[in-house]
Protein backbone atom coordinates (compact mmCIF):
# COMPACT_ATOMS: atom_id res chain seq x y z
CA UNK A 1 0.00 0.00 0.00
CA UNK A 2 1.29 3.44 -0.94
CA UNK A 3 2.27 5.88 1.79
CA UNK A 4 0.90 9.42 1.81
CA UNK A 5 4.29 10.78 0.68
CA UNK A 6 4.42 8.30 -2.21
CA UNK A 7 0.88 9.21 -3.29
CA UNK A 8 1.76 12.94 -3.28
CA UNK A 9 4.99 12.22 -5.17
CA UNK A 10 3.06 10.15 -7.73
CA UNK A 11 0.49 12.94 -8.20
CA UNK A 12 3.26 15.51 -8.65
CA UNK A 13 5.02 13.30 -11.21
CA UNK A 14 1.74 12.86 -13.08
CA UNK A 15 1.18 16.65 -13.16
CA UNK A 16 4.73 17.18 -14.45
CA UNK A 17 4.30 14.55 -17.19
CA UNK A 18 0.95 16.01 -18.27
CA UNK A 19 2.40 19.54 -18.31
CA UNK A 20 5.34 18.40 -20.45
CA UNK A 21 3.06 16.53 -22.86
CA UNK A 22 0.74 19.57 -23.01
CA UNK A 23 3.69 21.79 -23.94
CA UNK A 24 4.89 19.32 -26.61
CA UNK A 25 1.33 19.24 -27.91
CA UNK A 26 1.37 23.05 -28.19
CA UNK A 27 4.63 22.97 -30.18
CA UNK A 28 3.17 20.36 -32.53
CA UNK A 29 0.08 22.55 -32.98
CA UNK A 30 2.29 25.28 -34.44
CA UNK A 31 3.75 22.78 -36.96
CA UNK A 32 0.53 22.65 -38.96
CA UNK A 33 0.00 22.41 -42.69
CA UNK A 34 -2.97 22.71 -45.08
CA UNK A 35 -4.12 19.97 -47.44
CA UNK A 36 -4.23 21.00 -51.14
CA UNK A 37 -7.74 19.64 -51.69
CA UNK A 38 -9.34 21.52 -48.76
CA UNK A 39 -9.77 25.19 -47.72
CA UNK A 40 -6.46 26.68 -46.51
CA UNK A 41 -7.89 27.62 -43.07
CA UNK A 42 -8.29 23.91 -42.26
CA UNK A 43 -4.83 22.71 -41.22
CA UNK A 44 -3.53 19.31 -40.12
CA UNK A 45 -1.29 18.98 -37.08
CA UNK A 46 -0.10 16.16 -34.81
CA UNK A 47 -0.88 17.78 -31.45
CA UNK A 48 -3.25 14.93 -30.51
CA UNK A 49 -0.33 12.47 -30.32
CA UNK A 50 0.98 13.62 -26.87
CA UNK A 51 -2.62 13.63 -25.59
CA UNK A 52 -3.02 10.02 -26.76
CA UNK A 53 0.23 9.04 -25.02
CA UNK A 54 -1.01 10.66 -21.77
CA UNK A 55 -4.39 8.95 -22.12
CA UNK A 56 -2.70 5.59 -22.68
CA UNK A 57 -0.34 5.92 -19.69
CA UNK A 58 -2.94 7.23 -17.25
CA UNK A 59 -6.58 7.45 -18.38
CA UNK A 60 -8.82 9.16 -20.96
CA UNK A 61 -9.13 12.11 -18.52
CA UNK A 62 -5.35 12.62 -18.71
CA UNK A 63 -5.71 13.00 -22.47
CA UNK A 64 -8.42 15.60 -21.93
CA UNK A 65 -6.12 17.49 -19.51
CA UNK A 66 -3.30 17.55 -22.09
CA UNK A 67 -5.76 18.87 -24.69
CA UNK A 68 -6.85 21.56 -22.21
CA UNK A 69 -3.24 22.56 -21.40
CA UNK A 70 -2.40 22.78 -25.11
CA UNK A 71 -5.38 24.97 -25.96
CA UNK A 72 -5.07 27.25 -22.92
CA UNK A 73 -1.39 27.84 -23.73
CA UNK A 74 -2.27 28.40 -27.39
CA UNK A 75 -4.81 31.02 -26.38
CA UNK A 76 -2.37 32.68 -23.95
CA UNK A 77 0.40 33.00 -26.57
CA UNK A 78 -2.06 34.53 -29.01
CA UNK A 79 -2.05 31.59 -31.41
CA UNK A 80 -5.79 31.65 -31.94
CA UNK A 81 -9.11 33.17 -30.96
CA UNK A 82 -11.55 31.65 -28.42
CA UNK A 83 -13.95 30.07 -30.94
CA UNK A 84 -11.24 28.28 -32.90
CA UNK A 85 -9.40 27.22 -29.75
CA UNK A 86 -12.63 25.83 -28.24
CA UNK A 87 -13.33 23.93 -31.48
CA UNK A 88 -9.79 22.51 -31.42
CA UNK A 89 -10.24 21.35 -27.82
CA UNK A 90 -13.60 19.68 -28.54
CA UNK A 91 -12.25 17.94 -31.67
CA UNK A 92 -9.22 16.69 -29.75
CA UNK A 93 -11.33 15.30 -26.92
CA UNK A 94 -13.75 13.63 -29.36
CA UNK A 95 -10.80 11.86 -30.98
CA UNK A 96 -8.59 11.02 -27.97
CA UNK A 97 -11.26 9.70 -25.59
CA UNK A 98 -12.68 6.88 -27.78
CA UNK A 99 -9.17 5.69 -28.76
CA UNK A 100 -7.96 5.56 -25.15
CA UNK A 101 -11.18 3.96 -23.89
CA UNK A 102 -10.75 1.12 -26.40
CA UNK A 103 -7.08 0.75 -25.45
CA UNK A 104 -7.73 0.57 -21.69
CA UNK A 105 -10.60 -1.86 -22.17
CA UNK A 106 -8.75 -4.43 -24.31
CA UNK A 107 -4.99 -3.50 -24.22
CA UNK A 108 -4.37 -4.92 -27.70
CA UNK A 109 -2.99 -3.45 -30.92
CA UNK A 110 -6.29 -4.27 -32.67
CA UNK A 111 -8.17 -2.31 -30.01
CA UNK A 112 -5.94 0.72 -30.66
CA UNK A 113 -6.69 0.52 -34.40
CA UNK A 114 -10.43 0.04 -33.69
CA UNK A 115 -10.30 3.02 -31.34
CA UNK A 116 -8.58 5.18 -33.98
CA UNK A 117 -11.30 4.31 -36.49
CA UNK A 118 -14.11 4.99 -33.99
CA UNK A 119 -12.39 8.19 -32.79
CA UNK A 120 -12.07 9.43 -36.37
CA UNK A 121 -15.76 8.78 -37.11
CA UNK A 122 -16.92 10.32 -33.80
CA UNK A 123 -14.76 13.42 -34.33
CA UNK A 124 -15.80 13.86 -37.97
CA UNK A 125 -19.54 13.42 -37.39
CA UNK A 126 -19.77 15.35 -34.11
CA UNK A 127 -17.65 18.26 -35.38
CA UNK A 128 -19.81 18.45 -38.52
CA UNK A 129 -22.97 18.71 -36.42
CA UNK A 130 -21.39 21.16 -33.94
CA UNK A 131 -20.02 23.35 -36.73
CA UNK A 132 -23.37 23.51 -38.50
CA UNK A 133 -25.45 24.34 -35.43
CA UNK A 134 -23.00 26.09 -33.07
CA UNK A 135 -19.44 26.87 -34.17
CA UNK A 136 -20.06 28.45 -37.61
CA UNK A 137 -22.97 30.60 -36.33
CA UNK A 138 -20.77 31.81 -33.44
CA UNK A 139 -17.99 32.61 -35.92
CA UNK A 140 -20.52 34.52 -38.00
CA UNK A 141 -21.54 36.52 -34.95
CA UNK A 142 -18.08 37.38 -33.60
CA UNK A 143 -15.98 37.48 -36.77
CA UNK A 144 -18.44 39.35 -39.00
CA UNK A 145 -18.87 36.39 -41.37
CA UNK A 146 -22.55 36.99 -42.09
CA UNK A 147 -22.60 34.42 -44.91
CA UNK A 148 -22.09 31.67 -42.32
CA UNK A 149 -25.59 32.37 -41.03
CA UNK A 150 -27.00 31.08 -44.34
CA UNK A 151 -27.99 27.40 -44.18
CA UNK A 152 -26.80 26.54 -47.71
CA UNK A 153 -23.37 28.13 -47.08
CA UNK A 154 -23.00 26.27 -43.78
CA UNK A 155 -23.98 23.02 -45.49
CA UNK A 156 -21.31 23.44 -48.18
CA UNK A 157 -18.68 24.39 -45.56
CA UNK A 158 -19.49 21.28 -43.53
CA UNK A 159 -19.89 18.73 -46.35
CA UNK A 160 -16.96 19.87 -48.50
CA UNK A 161 -14.65 21.25 -45.81
CA UNK A 162 -15.12 20.23 -42.19
CA UNK A 163 -16.34 16.63 -42.66
CA UNK A 164 -13.63 15.49 -45.12
CA UNK A 165 -11.00 17.46 -43.16
CA UNK A 166 -11.73 15.66 -39.88
CA UNK A 167 -11.91 12.27 -41.62
CA UNK A 168 -8.52 12.88 -43.27
CA UNK A 169 -7.07 14.24 -40.03
CA UNK A 170 -8.15 11.11 -38.15
CA UNK A 171 -6.71 8.85 -40.86
CA UNK A 172 -3.38 10.73 -40.92
CA UNK A 173 -3.16 10.72 -37.11
CA UNK A 174 -3.90 6.99 -37.13
CA UNK A 175 -1.17 6.32 -39.70
CA UNK A 176 1.32 8.31 -37.60
CA UNK A 177 0.27 7.05 -34.17
CA UNK A 178 -0.03 3.30 -34.88
CA UNK A 179 3.68 2.68 -35.68
CA UNK A 180 4.66 5.13 -32.92
CA UNK A 181 2.54 3.19 -30.42
CA UNK A 182 4.09 -0.12 -31.50
CA UNK A 183 7.57 1.33 -30.87
CA UNK A 184 6.56 2.97 -27.58
CA UNK A 185 4.29 0.21 -26.27
CA UNK A 186 6.79 -1.26 -23.79
CA UNK A 187 7.68 2.23 -22.52
CA UNK A 188 4.01 3.17 -22.12
CA UNK A 189 3.27 -0.06 -20.23
CA UNK A 190 6.34 0.39 -17.99
CA UNK A 191 5.15 3.91 -17.13
CA UNK A 192 1.69 2.53 -16.33
CA UNK A 193 3.24 0.06 -13.85
CA UNK A 194 5.44 2.78 -12.32
CA UNK A 195 2.44 5.02 -11.69
CA UNK A 196 0.41 2.17 -10.17
CA UNK A 197 3.15 0.62 -7.98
Amino acid sequence: MKSKANIQSSKLLKMIILSILGTISLLLLFLNFPLPILPSYLKIDFSEVPALIAAFIFSPIAGVIVEAIKNILYLLVGGGEPVGVSANFIAGVLFVVPVSVFYHKYKRTKSVISGLIIGTIVMAVAMSVLNYFVILPVYAMFMGMEEMQIASVKKVAVLYGILPFNLLKGIILGLVFTPLFLKMRQWIESKQHQMIS
